[in-house]
């Protein structure tokens, strides 16, 4: 840690190798691949959103971040990555298909604009049109081009809005399905009497742009209320599950109790 601190200092000749490294050892790290439930105001479970767990051989029982982990592969690693997820979800798909499910998958831009080449993955797509892929960062996308080429894509989702750079912005240079509303932006707005307003507001003029909004990060029935109470579309967090295994998928509820 203290060698990325003071890295400008050093010669390139030390810094490059030391960054490769580092790379080659996030290389190493498994993936443990665990769901999460997204749930309809009303209770009925509209879709689960496959996320990735990470960790390294030489510590198996620490998890490490999977956002350092991905931003340390190159574009075509990730592909391979979209590749085994989808062939996972598609283990599944009698759960999707029997229960009108959805099921998302985490890209990153640079990653979605690459699919367009892979032939292997455009097939995988096209068997699997209950995948829709989600968006974790804003990135500046040629829509036409992408809708032209590749029809079997499907509508895509924004995660994380109101966090980092998946902002306003975002709203009117791609048109999504739906779109996350980030914990950190719910948890702001409604700690005052105004945010909360403002929070009803909010997600009014968001949904005037995207089929609907999910709420990220619902984790007491208090908030699960508020969002109840809201324009919001869905809901996704701890309230309802933690992220479990993939074998946990058949006992999923389909309808909240």
């Amino acid at each position: 840690m203290m060698l990325k601190n003071i890295g400008h200092r050093l010669p390139s000749s030390i810094v490059v190798p030391k960054h490769q490294e580092e790379r080659r050892d996030w290389r190493q790290c498994q993936r443990l691949y665990t769901f999460q439930p997204i749930y309809e105001l009303s209770g009925r479970l509209m879709a689960i959103e496959l996320l990735t767990a990470v960790f390294h051989p030489a510590a198996p029982g620490q998890r490490l971040s999977p956002e350092d982990y991905f931003a340390a592969l190159d574009t075509s690693q990730r592909l391979n990555i979209v590749q085994e997820q989808l062939e996972l979800l598609i283990q599944w798909e009698g759960k999707f298909v029997d229960g009108g499910l959805i099921a998302s998958i985490n890209i990153d831009g640079p990653s979605l604009l690459a699919l367009q080449h892979n032939t292997r993955i455009r097939r995988l797509i096209a068997r699997v049109p209950w995948v829709r892929f989600e968006l974790v960062e804003h990135y500046i996308l040629p829509q036409e081009a992408i809708l032209a080429q590749m029809p079997e894509l499907g509508p895509l989702w924004l995660d994380d809005f109101g966090s980092g750079m998946a902002n306003f912005s975002a709203l009117t240079e791609l048109k999504y399905d739906y779109i996350k509303l980030a914990r950190e932006l719910f948890i702001l707005l409604r700690k005052t009497e105004e945010g909360r307003n403002l929070f009803a507001m909010l997600l009014a003029l968001i949904n005037r742009y995207c089929k609907g909004v999910i709420v990220e990060g619902v984790e007491t029935e208090e908030e699960w209320a508020q969002v109840q109470g809201s324009p919001a579309f869905a809901a996704q967090g701890y309230y309802f599950s933690r992220p479990v295994p993939f074998e946990q998928l058949t006992d999923l509820p389909l309808q909240l109790a």
